[in-house]
């Protein structure tokens, strides 16, 4: 009877371990607040955030592959405040977004990641980049005046699912999915939309599984995401991106999803937003991990 007791006590704990939310005392951000629970269907399977410039509180946020192509402006609360459909063409399989300088200086721009391939059989993937609108009384728009760029990875097709735009430079950043180690791609600005390019292998990271990624909007701090941690580099004195990433990346407290793919720095640089797809047995909320 006692080694009865003592086994029903073992796994009593070790399934409160298993519930255990990682806490890093030393790391420059709090554990994720979730602010509101996902309940839109519309949202249903967000693969890509981001905070938008022209619209101030607000995030840009869009569906994976086999959903419309439209792109939402939501704000904290998951309310859709403008919807924007991209006329003539589908969602392939569009997995992340991005919000920065493009080529016309002053102006903000949406990059849209048309770059998943889970059967690694596309030989060509897309970013679709736009003026990022600004809202107003309208709910819903409907835009044609996009531009593509249109690319391709040196050697071998790749799944990829995370899309970088370093503010600084303009440069873009891929990294593959499902390889361990992964590899980052770069695309140098300026980049052609009339030809299609070959992106440059840059380094490869001893991770698996990248999700997601995002440059803080002073392009000194770096996040990227898999489904069970998220990874964090800081770049005060400005290094060149392939040279920071070769450094230890810290380990951030991170509320495990049920399929976290979306993250986003806040535009003030106050912290960050994490954002899963919906899932029919497990709660979904929007999390913002505080600055310390």
């Amino acid at each position: 009877m006692k080694h009865f007791f003592l086994i029903i006590i073992l796994l009593v704990v070790g399934a409160s371990c298993t519930k255990k939310k990682f806490i890093n005392q030393s790391a420059p951000f709090q554990s994720g607040d979730a602010l509101v629970e996902l309940k839109n269907k519309k949202l249903s399977e967000i693969s890509g955030i981001a905070a938008s410039i022209n619209n101030p509180g607000k995030i840009w946020a869009h569906n994976d592959s086999g959903n419309d192509a439209e792109v939402f402006l939501i704000d904290t609360d998951l309310n859709i405040k403008l919807k924007v459909e991209l006329k003539g063409i589908k969602n392939r399989d569009w997995e992340d977004i991005a919000v920065g300088p493009g080529p016309i200086d002053g102006k903000n721009y949406i990059y849209v990641a048309e770059i998943g391939d889970n059967e690694a059989k596309y030989t060509y993937k897309h970013i679709l980049r736009f003026e990022e609108p600004v809202a107003g009384s309208e709910k819903k728009i409907a835009i044609d005046a996009f531009e593509t760029i249109t690319f391709q990875l040196p050697q071998q097709r790749k799944d990829t699912e995370s899309l970088l735009l370093d503010p600084s430079t303009k440069d873009i950043y891929i990294i593959s999915k499902r390889e361990e180690p992964v590899f980052v791609y770069q695309l140098k600005y300026p980049y052609s939309t009339s030809d299609t390019l070959t992106a440059s292998e840059v380094l490869s990271l001893p991770f698996t599984q990248i999700v997601g990624g995002d440059f803080s909007p002073d392009g000194k701090e770096i996040l990227l995401k898999n489904y069970q941690n998220i990874y964090y580099w800081s770049n005060p004195k400005g290094k060149p991106v392939a040279e920071i990433l070769k450094e230890k990346p810290q380990l951030l407290p991170y509320e495990e999803e049920p399929q976290g793919e979306a993250i986003t720095w806040a535009r003030d640089g106050s912290g960050f937003y994490t954002l899963s797809e919906m899932n029919p047995t497990e709660k979904t909320y929007l999390y913002f991990y505080k600055r310390k």
